[in-house]
């Protein structure tokens, strides 16, 4: 958490999740990996604002802020049937599913229901519509309607210029979301985030929904494809770090390379390590949604961006993701 504190006794945080019931199984986050999702990022957004619910003060008199990147209409139950999410289904079916539509929604209310509450929410959303929709969270949430900043455009060019290094973070703090609808997030939109030094960032990776696919069993990707992986992984060497080259000899002791996929575990722990490369902590079990079918689609990534209370921070993340593993 992007905390100045002195000590970790200062404050106490609220450290269960709420939760839902199911089925004689004892106490769970909810049936689907929506919920899940939803659910630990409440957790979180709780905590965090309890913690500040003091500040500004004379001697600290920072702000604190939640962006949501993807933020959709503020609903979970409204289906896309736009242009983009039909070509999109094309490559990742699974986004054509129930439980990934309902992804796409949810988390701007959430946020706007917490309490303490924050002090500034920025929204973005591409589309015209659902910024439209947005709009409708000043009537509903009255209250906090001159608080809520609501803006229509690309998620990337919104949050590099939100995080832009000739403004000055020293006096803000902020929760950013980073919910995208599959491959959108460019890696250097993470390393302006991480260059503020004052936003605590909770992202899904695409591991199984898109970075998986993308990554052929033969070893030979299209070009277009991947420049859409250097893009989200920043950088070119992701090759040898997906494949490795198995060696063989045929009958006349010609020898023979072959690419061999990794599994999914190494291409999670790659993007893993590559968020610590630039964020001052990072939660080294990301949690993981699946499908009904079981298959994981997605990490849920912690990574905060403060040093100096980066270990409340981190506990916290950990011990709500230890429901989605």
């Amino acid at each position: 958490m992007c905390l100045d504190l002195q000590t970790e006794q200062v404050y106490s945080f609220t450290m269960t999740p709420r939760r839902t019931k199911s089925g004689g199984k004892g106490h769970q986050f909810g049936g689907d990996w929506t919920t899940r999702k939803l659910e630990v990022l409440a957790g979180y957004l709780q905590s965090y604002t309890t913690a500040l619910k003091d500040k500004p003060t004379p001697a600290n008199p920072f702000r604190k802020a939640f962006i949501d990147a993807f933020a959709g209409t503020g609903y979970r139950d409204i289906r896309r049937d736009d242009k983009t999410a039909s070509a999109q289904s094309l490559l990742f079916p699974d986004l054509a599913e129930k439980e990934p539509q309902e992804l796409l929604d949810g988390s701007a209310r959430l946020a706007l229901q917490t309490d303490p509450a924050f002090d500034r929410y920025i929204f973005i959303e591409r589309s015209p519509a659902r910024c439209a929709h947005l709009e409708g969270l000043k009537t509903e949430f009255p209250g906090q309607a001159d608080r809520i900043d609501i803006q229509q455009g690309d998620a990337n060019e919104r949050i590099q210029a939100l995080c832009d290094k000739s403004k000055d973070w020293s006096s803000h703090r902020a929760v950013l979301f980073l919910d995208p609808y599959g491959m959108q997030v460019e890696w250097k939109t993470i390393e302006a985030i991480a260059s503020t030094k004052a936003i605590d960032l909770w992202l899904l990776f695409p591991l199984g929904i898109g970075v998986n696919r993308l990554l052929t069993k033969s070893g030979d990707i299209p070009d277009s494809w991947r420049q859409r992986l250097d893009l989200l992984l920043g950088t070119t060497d992701w090759y040898d770090e997906f494949y490795k080259v198995q060696t063989s000899v045929d009958l006349f002791g010609n020898a023979l390379e072959k690419p061999i996929k990794e599994k999914m575990e190494t291409i999670g722990r790659y993007f893993n390590n590559r968020l610590k490369e630039v964020f001052a902590g990072v939660v080294e079990e990301p949690g993981v949604l699946r499908n009904s079918a079981n298959n994981p689609l997605y990490l849920l990534c912690f990574a905060v961006g403060n040093e100096r209370g980066k270990n409340i921070a981190l506990r916290i993340a950990e011990h709500l993701l230890k429901e989605v593993r």
